[in-house]
């Protein structure tokens, strides 16, 4: 072989069973593609009939919003601006709770709408920091979307004003939510199996 292949470090996908291996974590299917891109058009069409008038700018939160920022945001049927912000507050299967300054906010966002794009809020931690830093940028409004939204987890009281899933507190991978770096390219979203 012209390279040695380090089992635990790659993809397994096994279609049948719908699971997958990642690094040495077994997940199982949780969420299917369908139904992930069929509950964003329906988030679509709420966020449409919201701002359809104010030209928002979608603030997607790298890494993991991209692919939920990329379906929702094409399903916005007027004008719009699209940005990105990075954050990072997971290590492993757990949050570490350090939030990062926010970096990346280019635009002027003075007496804009701001639609801030997650992935995944759990305790609220990272949205609370992309929101304190974000008011001291005087927008006119700051909404939240995200893809799941675990509400057994949220420590905070700031509204999630359109979330497509709510879910339970496990840890979930795909569709742009990853496990030390694998697993954002899923289509489909995965639960962890703790006894492997």
């Amino acid at each position: 072989n012209h390279f040695s292949i380090k089992w635990n470090d790659y993809i397994w996908l096994i279609n049948k069973m719908k699971k997958v291996i990642l690094h040495n974590k077994q997940f199982k299917l949780f969420l299917d593609s369908k139904e992930i891109i069929s509950k964003i058009e329906d988030l679509a069409i709420k966020i449409n009939t919201s701002f359809y008038d104010k030209c928002p700018i979608f603030l997607c939160v790298l890494n993991g919003s991209f692919l939920f920022a990329s379906e929702l945001i094409k399903r916005f049927n007027y004008n719009c601006e699209v940005s990105f912000i990075k954050l990072a507050s997971y290590k492993g299967t757990q949050t570490t709770g350090n939030i990062k300054e926010l970096i990346g906010l280019n635009e002027d966002v003075k007496g804009r709408n701001i639609i801030v794009v997650e992935d995944i809020v759990d305790t609220g931690n990272t949205i609370f920091s992309v929101i304190k830093q974000l008011k001291n940028h005087q927008p006119k409004s700051v909404e939240i979307a995200t893809l799941l939204f675990k509400p057994d987890a949220y420590q905070k009281n700031i509204p999630i004003n359109f979330p497509a899933f709510s879910v339970a507190n496990h840890f979930l991978v795909g569709f742009g939510l990853d496990y030390n770096g694998l697993g954002r390219n899923l289509k489909d979203i995965y639960i962890i199996q703790e006894n492997n």
